[in-house]
């Protein structure tokens, strides 16, 4: 028979035993609090990728209505990040039911701006309370004084309204106006109005502007998902409205993007079957690379790179298709244009601000250093997103003109 354990020894041992259960149970609490952690990366990144290629619903009001003084024809408004930008903008009141039209700012102090009231289209501004700002200004072609007319275009997945602004007055039993169009295409959750702005630089220049719109934009139809490819399924409905230019007397098109409309005119650019009647490009704070616009929105919203690169994962595989309701993955590699760059041929017109705010100039300043032959870059400073016309109209239409000047025909 075995002498008993010294008490020293049992007592050794069960501190022992204990310690093993200790680490086994933190272990448990570790390996937990790891797979929670991973399951809420992996629930933010779906939400993010979601979000990204979901239409937008109503836009919320973002600055309150401190003041309204109709008689001295100003608005005070809280100091935002618009707000203080120079320049004339739209200003959507009381959850859009409202729409004034502000210009130069009269007064700043430490928490608000004062600014001019250029006119109220609608709506009761003196009982509004909040508001938000957009770069718009124009709400229909009707406000630029031209003559235009709204037509229609047939794209693979049904007829889309578009405006169309002839370079000059249209005869009966003539083609619409000369043989250069431009064809714009708006950004990600807004319509045709943004591009507006770019119509009378074009009109002058002698140009048919052509604002068209594209599937899920709220104007032409849905697809059968409802959800944005980021410029990879909506390039076919600018295809369609150049086959409609030239059916109507193009013979020369300039195509011009605005944010996400960036992107989607680089892949028209790309994939058209006509890309020979294509003679130079014009982007608006564009984006150039999806991977960039995801990290700095991650970024923005304080969370981690990791969610950024699963989020583009999750909308770039077929398995994500669960999550974000996709009928087909994004082909991001194919809408990497830093990437691409050797494959652009055409004249390319750069105008982005390095302040955006939404989509990083880094996209645009690289693309411009790869390819010094075809892209000129013109940098802003303080104008923010899809806001550097209302920020420097000047400035702007200079630019676009003497570029269009210097275009070599095709």
């Amino acid at each position: 028979m075995n002498d008993p354990q010294p008490t020293n020894e049992r007592h050794t041992a069960c501190q022992r035993s204990l310690w093993v259960s200790a680490l086994g149970v933190a272990g448990l609490v570790i390996a937990g609090s790891a797979l929670l952690l991973v399951g809420a990366a992996g629930v933010l990144a779906a939400v993010m990728a979601r979000t990204i290629v979901t239409p937008p619903g109503a836009r919320g009001d973002d600055t309150r209505v401190v003041a309204v003084d109709l008689p001295a024809g100003t608005i005070t408004l809280q100091r935002h990040r618009d707000s203080v930008l120079a320049g004339d903008y739209s200003f959507f009141f009381s959850a859009g039911t409202g729409h004034a039209r502000v210009g130069e700012i009269s007064t700043r102090t430490a928490t608000t701006v004062t600014r001019r009231i250029l006119g109220i289209d609608y709506g009761d501004l003196l009982t509004a309370r909040s508001g938000r700002f957009s770069g718009w200004l124009y709400r229909s072609p009707a406000d630029l004084g031209l003559e235009w007319t709204e037509v229609s275009i047939p794209t693979p997945i049904g007829a889309a309204p578009a405006w169309l602004v002839p370079a000059e007055p249209a005869s009966v039993g003539t083609s619409i106006g000369t043989g250069q169009w431009v064809i714009q295409v708006h950004g990600r959750g807004v319509r045709r109005e943004e591009a507006l702005r770019a119509v009378p630089v074009f009109h002058t220049a002698g140009y048919t502007s052509l604002l068209v719109s594209y599937r899920n934009d709220g104007d032409a139809p849905a697809s059968a998902d409802g959800r944005y490819g980021l410029g990879d399924t909506e390039w076919p409905d600018v295809e369609a409205a150049i086959d409609y230019a030239v059916g109507h007397g193009a013979t020369r098109i300039v195509l011009m993007g605005w944010s996400m409309g960036g992107a989607v005119v680089l892949q028209a650019l790309t994939r058209s079957t006509n890309p020979g009647l294509i003679e130079g490009v014009v982007l608006e704070s564009p984006v150039i690379d999806w991977a960039d616009v995801v990290r700095a929105q991650a970024l923005d919203r304080k969370l981690p790179r990791q969610i950024a690169r699963a989020a583009l994962t999750i909308m770039g595989s077929r398995w994500g298709a669960r999550f974000t309701g996709q009928a087909a993955p994004i082909d991001f590699g194919r809408l990497d244009f830093v990437a691409r760059a050797r494959d652009l041929y055409r004249p390319m017109l750069l105008l982005h601000s390095d302040d955006d705010g939404f989509v990083p100039a880094t996209g645009s300043r690289r693309l411009a250093d790869l390819r010094p032959d075809v892209v000129t870059l013109v940098a802003f400073a303080e104008a923010r997103h899809t806001k550097l016309w209302n920020y420097d109209p000047d400035r702007w239409n200079a630019e676009i003109a003497s570029w269009l000047a210097l275009l070599p025909r095709c």
